[in-house]
C-alpha cells in the first residue's frame, strides 16, 4: 500500500510538471503574454468552459497567437514525446535492450526517405488535411516496417536478433539512398538536412488530433499487454514457460508501436534520444513494472520535449534550433553514462 501512495505521488508530481511546463511554454514567445493570460486564452478555447473565461482584456491577435500558434504547437510537443517515450520504453522490453529507441528497426530512416523524396520531387498529395511531406514520412514508415517484417520477421519461429538486423541494414540503406538524393539535389539539402533534425513550426490543428487519435488508439494496445510485456522482459524462454505465445504478443507490440513512432515522426521529422532517455529515468522512479512505466513515459516524455521545443524556439530568437539538436544535446551525454556504467 505504501508503495502503491508512493507511485501515485510520482504521477502527480509528473503531471503538475506537465501542467506547469505547458503554461510556460505557452507564455513564451515574441508576443508578451503572462502565463495567466495564456491559461486563460487556452481555456477560452474549450468547449462548456470557454463561455465562462473572461478574456475581454485580450486583443483578438492574442488569441489567434494562443489559440492557433502556441498550444497546437504545445500539445503536439507533448503528444510526439509521450508516444516516442513510450514506444522506447516498450522496444526495450520486447528486444531485452536498454539501448533499444523508436527508431532502432528503420522506421525513422523510411520516414525521412519519404519525407525527402516528396521535398526533393515535389510531390503533391495530401490527407485529411495532412501535407505532402508528412504523408509521405508515414507512409515511408509503415513500408519500412513491413518490409523489416517480411524479410526478419515473418518466418515462424523469426528471433529477435534477425528483426534487429534486417532493421539495421535496410536503416542504413535508406540512409544512404537519401544521401545520395540530396547529393544531387543540392539546392534543396539545407530544407531536407531542417526536417530530419525534427521540428514543430508547422503544428495545427489537424496533425494535434491525427497524433492523438493514433497514440490513443497505439497505447491502449500496449497498456492491454503490458503485463505480457512485463514477462518478455524476463527472457523469451521464461515468458513461454508461463504460457505467454511471445512471437504473436511481440509481432503486434512491434506493429502497433512502429504506427505509432510512424505518426509522431510524420509530423515532427526525426528526433532522437526521447524514446532512449526518458525510459531509463522512468524506470529508476517507477521500477520495472511495464503497467507503471507506460504511463510515467507518457508523461514524462510529454514534458521533457514540450520544454526542448520551447528551448528551440526562444534560445535563437526571432530564429529557431532544430528540436532534434536539443534532445541530442541532452540524450547522448546520457547514453554514454550508460554504456559506461553497462560496460563497468
Amino acid at each position: 500500500m505504501e508503495k502503491k501512495k508512493t507511485y501515485l505521488y510520482i504521477y502527480v508530481c509528473m503531471a503538475a510538471l506537465l501542467f506547469v511546463g505547458a503554461a510556460i511554454s505557452l507564455s513564451v514567445g515574441s508576443a508578451e503574454i503572462g502565463i495567466i493570460g495564456s491559461i486563460k486564452l487556452a481555456l477560452s478555447g474549450i468547449p462548456g468552459i470557454g463561455q465562462f473565461v473572461d478574456i475581454s482584456a485580450y486583443s483578438t491577435m492574442q488569441r489567434y497567437i494562443i489559440l492557433q500558434v502556441r498550444l497546437p504547437r504545445v500539445l503536439l510537443a507533448a503528444l510526439v514525446g509521450a508516444g516516442l517515450s513510450a514506444a522506447g520504453g516498450v522496444f526495450q522490453g520486447i528486444f531485452q535492450n536498454p539501448l533499444a529507441d523508436p527508431h532502432i528497426l528503420g522506421v525513422s530512416s523510411g520516414a525521412a526517405l519519404g519525407a525527402t523524396i516528396a521535398i526533393l520531387f515535389g510531390v503533391q498529395v495530401s490527407v485529411l488535411g495532412i501535407g505532402t511531406i508528412g504523408v509521405c514520412a508515414f507512409i515511408g514508415a509503415i513500408l519500412t516496417i513491413m518490409l523489416v517484417y517480411l524479410i526478419g520477421g515473418m518466418k515462424k519461429g523469426a528471433k529477435i536478433i534477425g528483426i534487429l538486423l534486417t532493421g539495421t541494414a535496410i536503416s542504413t540503406l535508406f540512409s544512404a539512398v537519401m544521401s545520395l538524393l540530396m547529393s544531387l539535389n543540392h539546392d534543396k539539402i539545407e530544407q531536407v538536412y531542417l526536417w530530419t533534425m525534427g521540428s514543430f513550426s508547422s503544428a495545427v490543428w489537424v496533425k494535434v488530433c491525427y497524433v492523438a487519435i493514433c497514440e490513443m488508439i497505439c497505447l491502449c494496445v500496449c497498456i492491454v499487454l503490458s503485463k505480457d510485456l512485463n514477462l518478455m522482459a524476463m527472457g523469451e524462454e521464461t515468458a513461454q514457460s508461463l504460457g505467454i505465445e511471445t512471437a504473436r504478443i511481440r509481432r503486434i507490440l512491434i506493429l502497433v508501436v512502429s504506427v505509432m513512432v510512424a505518426a509522431c515522426v510524420s509530423v515532427s521529422g526525426v528526433i532522437g534520444f526521447v524514446g532512449l532517455v526518458i525510459p531509463h529515468i522512468v524506470r529508476f522512479l517507477l521500477g520495472d513494472d511495464y503497467r507503471r512505466i507506460l504511463p510515467g513515459a507518457i508523461l514524462g516524455g510529454g514534458f521533457f520535449l514540450m520544454i526542448c521545443d520551447t528551448l528551440a524556439r526562444t534560445v535563437t530568437a526571432p530564429g529557431e534550433l532544430p528540436v532534434g539538436v536539443l534532445t541530442a544535446i541532452v540524450g547522448a551525454p546520457y547514453l554514454i553514462l550508460l554504456i559506461k556504467k553497462k560496460l563497468t
